[in-house]
């Protein structure tokens, strides 16, 4: 099977479902964007396993990856696509809030905006941060021209406070400054 198809090489694409779109249509965008965000997951992952101080975290993003590929298949249904993508459980935000939770209870209490950087571990958790709150945008976008799933948009929500609680996690455990913002 060749990788490629010459469906798209006039600047369309298919949806699940067999509708075509073009490749800037905002449901394109909001997967496209998921698609950025697991490849960040996938190098922050790989980078907190070079530590051993760091290196559990790499099994609930490796979940998170999962639960991002069906984000984006989500969003990726058009019309005659409906109910080919099972959505994301209820259970899978309760499980980001679970770890919210438990890694808050590592860190001290934020009083100021945090500034990413200090190591390259941190910084990749804010990328990963800033390109979930992108994601969570383009979903809201391709929202106002199709029906995108609630719970795909709340995971995101929530996978952003978990991506910004992880930095902080980070920066305590490898023991580097935590730079916050200072007018």
């Amino acid at each position: 099977m060749k990788i490629y198809t010459k469906t798209g090489d006039a600047g369309t694409t298919s949806l699940i479902g067999g509708e075509r779109v073009a490749k800037c249509d905002p449901r394109v965008e909001a997967y496209g964007t998921v698609d950025e965000l697991m490849a960040f997951v996938a190098l922050l992952m790989d980078t907190l396993t070079e530590d051993a101080r760091t290196a559990g975290f790499a099994e609930p993003l490796q979940r998170i990856e999962s639960q991002l590929m069906t984000a984006s298949a989500l969003f990726a249904v058009g019309k005659g696509g409906e109910g080919k993508v099972a959505p994301i459980a209820e259970e899978r935000v309760a499980e980001l809030e679970e770890l919210i939770d438990a890694m808050q209870s590592e860190i001290p209490a934020i009083t100021k905006f945090t500034i990413p950087g200090g190591h390259k571990a941190v910084s990749l958790c804010h990328v990963c941060r800033t390109v979930c709150r992108r994601a969570e945008r383009a979903a809201l976008r391709a929202q106002e021209v199709a029906e995108v799933d609630a719970q795909a948009l709340k995971y995101l929500n929530r996978l952003s406070d978990y991506l910004y609680t992880l930095g902080r996690v980070v920066t305590e455990r490898l023991k580097v400054e935590e730079r916050l913002w200072i007018p």
